[in-house]
């Protein structure tokens, strides 16, 4: 495994398990917000199925978004992982936005008033994109460390 897609899907991982730690927060303690999983099976035409839900949001912020970053890591604004996380990240929610409100109206994705759920989502995925983006830097760092020159062989 390539060490951009390594690094790619354990930073979506991280990412993914500090977002997955603050939803749930969000669902079983202070219950302020309609719960982001429940939406996601909706969108995937399964309402109501938690489980599902959880399970497309993990696959999501692992490997699709994980690698994506990855991918597309040197061509996002700046030279800070943690702003290119961020940026990243509200982009995703910019593109989520879009396809919740323009290309699936009718589903009623979002609830009614339903401002108070897209600054959640807003900030969640803000919170994503810096652990994202982090994590994705310091494993970048930490393989520029252990790189050999061409030819040569390590000193043990």
């Amino acid at each position: 495994m390539t060490s951009r897609v390594k690094n790619g899907l354990l930073a979506g991982l991280s990412a993914t398990v500090v977002v997955a730690a603050v939803e749930a927060v969000n669902m079983f303690v202070l219950k302020m917000f309609p719960a982001f999983p429940l939406m996601v099976a909706k969108m995937f035409g399964m309402p109501g199925n938690v489980a599902a839900g959880w399970a497309i949001h993990i696959f999501m912020g692992v490997v699709v978004l994980g690698l994506a970053f990855a991918f597309l890591y040197d061509r996002l604004p700046t030279k800070v992982p943690t702003a290119k996380g961020i940026a990243f990240a509200v982009g995703t929610w910019v593109l989520l936005m879009g396809y919740a409100i323009m290309v699936v109206p009718d589903q009623k994705l979002l609830p009614s008033g339903g401002l108070e759920i897209i600054g959640w989502m807003l900030a969640t995925h803000a919170i994503f994109g810096a652990v994202l983006g982090s994590t994705y830097g310091r494993l970048l760092r930490q393989d520029k460390m252990h790189v050999h020159p061409v030819g040569a062989a390590p000193a043990h």
